[in-house]
């Protein structure tokens, strides 16, 4: 079987009712990768790791929340501002334990760019209603460097 070399070309078909359809699929399937992947990179931060541990070791925790303290959600979602560049941390997220589940809030400032950050609240609200401030007068602050306690005792 022969062609012709000077027969007719083939009609393209406009690919703008093409394109109209799969831009928006498109847009929101990146738009939730996106967000996935800067929710992956707060739930996998030395921050989230250490408000954690921190409320795993809390008597006020322990008693409200129970053992096995742990994200609420399969997949967490850290909700708020997570800059240590900027000096600004103001997150929250789910947790639960064996007797119930909660919602922990952890907020720390950096006044000056060299400065050390400043715990300002470190709270668990359970489903209740009832909010427990875990950041108190009596006790010293779970994420301040014990150097820099020594230091300030000093």
């Amino acid at each position: 079987m022969t062609r012709r070399a000077d027969r007719a070309l083939p009609s393209i078909p406009s690919s703008t009712r093409r394109w109209a359809r799969t831009l928006p699929i498109f847009i929101a399937i990146l738009t939730a990768s996106t967000l996935g992947i800067f929710n992956y990179q707060k739930a996998s931060s030395s921050i989230v790791n250490s408000t954690l541990y921190a409320l795993r070791t809390s008597p006020q925790a322990r008693e409200l929340l129970g053992s096995e303290i742990y994200f609420r959600d399969k997949v967490p979602w850290i909700w708020g501002t997570l800059n240590q560049l900027h000096g600004n941390i103001d997150i929250g997220f789910g947790v639960k334990g064996t007797k119930g589940k909660g919602w922990m809030r952890f907020r720390s400032v950096r006044k000056s760019r060299m400065g050390y950050f400043e715990t300002q609240e470190w709270s668990l609200e359970m489903e209740d209603g009832q909010v427990v401030q875990l950041l108190q007068e009596e006790r010293s602050d779970p994420f301040m460097n014990t150097a820099l306690q020594a230091e300030a005792k000093a």
